[in-house]
């Protein structure tokens, strides 16, 4: 049989050389005399794979490799695991990111919803507050004082500054104003003058009537007599 060194068999595994020189040690009654790092120098003093029976020979191999597999396999647990951990972690922190926002979301879509609720309540208050061009009492004449005080009634207190400047603009609170080159005619100054028919007959006599249906048309092309005003600021008609 021949001699192989423990220096050679460590060529091939040294969990296996560490294995053999620990069982070649017990099997001598010796204790090793150098630490992990000069170990292959004292086993080459002291051991020899072929000092140990042949009988076990084998069997001390085996045991080497099966130590070595198992070490490996612990190294590669361990890896997988602290792999794992990690994974679950970024996840973790990916999962309450997510969370966050969403609530973030919801909260800025409540705030905008109850944004909104609040402007069209008061909007609705505002226009069921507005009096209607039939509850005037028909009169021969007006004064200005007396057709804002009407607009005032029936416009939405929001929207009335605007309403006004326009007003102010086209006929300076006459409502009985004709422009002489266009026709156009009374508060809005209407072109021509009998569309205003649609808010009421009296449309030439009746500044209320008028009133009507210069909102009816400022919200209907404009979206609001804010809206009209804008418009007319830019181009000086509306």
């Amino acid at each position: 049989m021949s001699r192989i060194s423990v220096r050679g068999f460590a060529v091939a595994s040294a969990t296996a050389v560490t294995t053999v020189g620990a069982v070649v040690g017990v099997a001598s009654g010796s204790t090793p005399a150098a630490d992990d790092n000069n170990f292959e120098a004292a086993a080459a003093d002291t051991t020899l794979l072929a000092d140990i029976p042949a009988g076990q020979q084998a069997q001390v191999q085996t045991a080497s490799l099966t130590q070595q597999a198992d070490a490996q396999a612990s190294a590669a647990d361990t890896a997988a695991k602290k792999s794992a951990e990690e994974s679950a972690r970024l996840q973790a922190a990916k999962d309450a990111k997510s969370k966050k926002q969403a609530a973030e979301d919801k909260l800025e879509a409540e705030r905008k919803a109850e944004a909104a609720a609040k402007k069209e309540a008061s909007e609705r208050a505002s226009r069921s507050a507005a009096r209607d061009a039939t509850s005037f009492t028909t009169q021969s004449s007006y004064s200005v004082a007396e057709v804002k005080a009407m607009a005032r009634q029936m416009v939405p207190a929001d929207q009335f500054q605007c309403f006004s400047n326009i007003v102010d603009h086209e006929s300076t609170w006459n409502y009985r104003a004709t422009n002489p080159s266009s026709g156009a005619y009374g508060l809005m100054q209407a072109l021509p003058g009998s569309k205003m028919v649609s808010a009421g007959s009296d449309w030439q006599t009746n500044p209320a009537t008028q009133i009507k249906w210069g909102l009816s048309y400022m919200d209907g092309r404009y979206g609001s007599p804010c809206g009209a005003w804008s418009f007319w600021q830019a181009n000086n008609w509306y």
